[in-house]
């Protein structure tokens, strides 16, 4: 999924972005409220984790911005204070959730899994089609009870495509779901990508179907 991190704090900031790009996430990062408001003109997410005290432009300010233009990315804000004021003033704007820091990363990685559900209408982290059990909490795949072994990226690209069974996905919307801003991703990566995952699901009642032009639809 793409994730935006609008986060000040450069060594929280780092600990955020190994742990959710070494999940597979494909991950933005600015540091300022300005830049963060620019970027969210042009540049749809899955998911915002946004600071309140940000330089330059408050988060608040960034999230009332995006609400205004009917944006409805999920929104997670975090902050340092940890006042009852702040959390109805953010849910008053448009956050999703709040949380205060310190925070577990463990915590954390569970709120975003929620909203990232939440976000595609799913009630569980478990999704099963074709004999192929998708756990994304567990960071699970299980072919008739075998565990399949997918690494970072091509286990994203199973969650965005099993997440529109029978509907095309096209190569942008994959592109943005795997690939950020610094991400080297060269013009035949996701077809890459795709032809990885077909083998390694191969024995799945299920087909990844090339859609010529287009893009791409899991059938059961």
């Amino acid at each position: 999924m793409r994730i935006l991190l609008v986060e000040g704090n450069a060594c929280l900031a780092d600990a955020i972005v190994r742990r959710l790009r070494g999940d597979g996430h494909a991950l933005d990062w600015q540091d300022d409220g300005c830049s963060a408001a620019r970027v969210l003109r042009y540049q749809r997410f899955d998911l915002i984790v946004l600071d309140i005290g940000l330089p330059r432009m408050s988060g608040l300010d960034v999230l009332s911005g995006l609400r205004e233009r009917g944006d409805t990315t999920p929104v997670l804000v975090t902050t340092a204070r940890n006042c009852m004021e702040e959390r109805v003033r953010a849910l008053d704007v448009g956050a999703d959730d709040f949380l205060a820091k310190p925070f577990d990363l463990r915590e954390f990685d569970a709120r975003c899994r929620v909203l990232l559900r939440r976000s595609r209408g799913r009630a569980s982290e478990v999704v099963r089609i074709g004999g192929l059990d998708f756990d994304n909490a567990a960071r699970r795949v299980t072919l008739d009870g075998t565990i399949i072994d997918l690494p970072n990226r091509e286990f994203r690209l199973l969650e965005i495509l099993i997440g529109r069974v029978g509907r095309v996905v096209s190569r942008e919307e994959i592109g943005n779901g795997l690939f950020g801003f610094d991400d080297d991703a060269g013009p035949n990566a996701i077809e890459l990508y795709v032809g990885r995952l077909r083998r390694r699901i191969a024995s799945a009642r299920l087909r990844i179907v090339t859609v010529r032009g287009v893009g791409y639809r899991v059938d059961a």
